[in-house]
């Protein structure tokens, strides 16, 4: 449809050289995947995260350190008896723990896994917030061509009705009002086509810093556009939805599981630890202060710790008092995520509703545009309407056309924010936005 309105050598050379170009949306979000520095970045701090739960784990684990040491000594005294002379020892010494109660690491492990899982969740945030943009500029690039393709269709047809106004005047049977209305619109017109060009320059360089490619060329709707309504429809299914999936809600969720943890940690100051531990010594002496003798000895030790806190003054007892607090205060942010994704989710859905809507409106106004340009052109030829009047049914026809493009392009990224919106958005989705791509 939009080749038709091209002037015959560009559309020759769109039709040979954009397929060999042109990228899909999905095979731009993968481009993306692995050149965004934003979603690297929060790749890294999930990896980090993920080892710092591991970290959380090591007070529960057995520990073990093993020692060398040497050592000499020189005794020299002007008194015979009491020269001694060198002598020294080496030894080697392994020690290992075992915690058998600590409450206090116990509760610190469980952290961890819900610092993982909060990790998680942001890392699938970020993911979803990668598949919103690319897509965006995807769009974006989409709708600027097609400004840029209607603008010049309109200056074509412009021009035409300006030679047309022209040879009327020359013939005497049009006024010069006519010329010079019919070029004051090419003038307007052309100002409009400068402006679509540098518009379209600057929403390609975007998509190609996303993407890391240069030239991306997306590929355009196919012909004709079917949007599929959306489903469920009906928006409590969708904010249902979203307690359940959202990253948003279940980072919140589990900072309350975190922030309660933190209370059993503040409330283990109170209790008692234990540990189990035991060492292995081995020393090798060349002598001593009070013998010249060589000789060895190996020392084994088993034994328990157990120390029972008595009092910290006052310490522990504000500490349990602030992780209680920092829990309520937990408890609501989960109640303000959830309200925040709610309304979210309503707005995205409404929004989808009310695009859809758009759409078949601008449709229906786009034949009648297109039947009002065909009967005004008629009429010009007729004697019963004026050049003014083509002019202005051209630009109401390639208005109308340029929001249709733009309303369907904001209705498939609608969908995607809708399932941003209540957590739902996963890869597989823009295969459903691929589908109504040109092959």
């Amino acid at each position: 449809m939009i080749l038709r309105q091209l002037p015959f050598s560009l559309a020759l050379t769109a039709a040979f050289v954009l397929p060999a170009q042109a990228q899909s949306l999905v095979e731009l979000y993968d481009a993306a995947r692995s050149f965004d520095a934003s979603y690297q970045s929060a790749k890294s701090l999930y990896e980090a995260n993920l080892s710092k739960a591991e970290q959380a784990r090591a007070g529960l684990l057995p520990s073990a350190s093993f020692g060398l040491g040497v050592n000499r000594t020189n005794i020299s005294s002007d008194t015979a008896a009491f020269d001694r002379g060198s002598y020294g020892n080496q030894s080697a010494t392994l020690s290992a723990s075992q915690p058998l109660y600590r409450p206090a690491n116990t509760a610190a492990a469980e952290q961890g896994k819900r610092s993982a899982g909060i990790a998680q969740a942001q890392l699938q945030a970020a993911d979803q917030d990668l598949i919103v943009r690319v897509s965006q500029a995807y769009f974006d690039v989409l709708a600027s061509s097609d400004s840029l393709n209607f603008v010049k269709a309109q200056k074509s047809a412009v021009s035409e009705q300006l030679a047309s106004a022209k040879r009327n005047f020359e013939v005497g049977t049009a006024t010069i009002t006519d010329t010079r209305e019919a070029q004051a619109r090419f003038d307007l017109v052309l100002a409009q086509e400068i402006a679509a060009e540098n518009d379209l320059r600057v929403k390609k360089l975007a998509l190609d810093q996303l993407t890391g490619k240069t030239g991306a060329a997306p590929k355009p709707l196919a012909v004709p556009v079917v949007i599929a309504p959306v489903t469920p429809n009906d928006v409590s299914p969708w904010v249902a939805q979203s307690e359940e999936m959202s990253p948003a809600v279940r980072q919140a969720q589990l900072g309350l599981e975190v922030a309660q943890l933190e209370t059993q940690k503040a409330q283990a100051g109170h209790k008692p630890t234990l540990d189990l531990t035991g060492s292995y010594n081995v020393t090798q002496n060349n002598g001593s202060s009070g013998t010249a003798l060589d000789y060895r000895t190996n020392v084994t030790q088993v034994g328990l710790s157990f120390n029972l806190p008595l009092f910290a003054g006052y310490a522990t007892q504000n500490r349990i008092k602030e992780t209680l607090s920092l829990e309520d205060k937990a408890r609501s942010d989960v109640d303000a995520a959830k309200r925040g994704v709610a309304q979210a989710t309503r707005a995205a859905y409404f929004g989808v509703e009310s695009g859809l809507g758009q759409v078949k409106a601008l449709e229906a106004a786009e034949a009648s545009s297109q039947s009002a340009l065909d009967a005004t052109k008629l009429g010009y030829q007729v004697g019963v309407r004026i050049n003014i009047d083509v002019l202005n049914a051209q630009t109401a026809l390639f208005d109308t056309k340029a929001k249709l493009a733009k309303a369907r392009y904001d209705v498939l990224l609608g969908g995607l924010k809708l399932r941003q919106a209540n957590g739902s958005l996963k890869v597989d989705d823009l295969s459903a936005v691929n589908a109504l791509l040109a092959k």
